[in-house]
């Protein structure tokens, strides 16, 4: 398949993360969010290894996106812990009702 193919996936897949991010106030869709782009991130890290060398990818961008999945699913697993903190505490996951008790 050519690189395009790949390229337009990632993007749609990164703007899909962005459109979450930007639009979304509940905590949990954040944190889906973000992991939507973290894995744009990699799908096109894999894509652009892969042409360095015709029909093989490099093996280093395998290893890169293999730590950024393990280490993305660390971040995600704390974001959901102090998601459930916040819920208990406050009854709430909108993020600007917990930022208004902020003050």
């Amino acid at each position: 398949m050519p690189l395009i193919y790949y390229v337009a996936c990632s993007v749609i897949l990164f703007f899909i993360g962005v459109y979450c991010l930007i639009m979304k106030r509940n905590m949990i869709r954040l944190l889906m969010g973000l992991e939507i782009m973290m894995n744009a991130v990699n799908l096109n890290f894999i894509a652009f290894s892969s042409q360095v060398a015709e029909g093989a990818a490099h093996p280093l961008a395998h290893v890169f996106a293999i730590l950024s999945i393990s280490i993305g699913g660390c971040v995600i697993a704390l974001g959901l812990v102090i998601t459930i903190y916040a819920y208990k505490h406050y009854g709430t996951l909108d993020v600007k009702k917990l930022r208004r008790l902020k003050h």
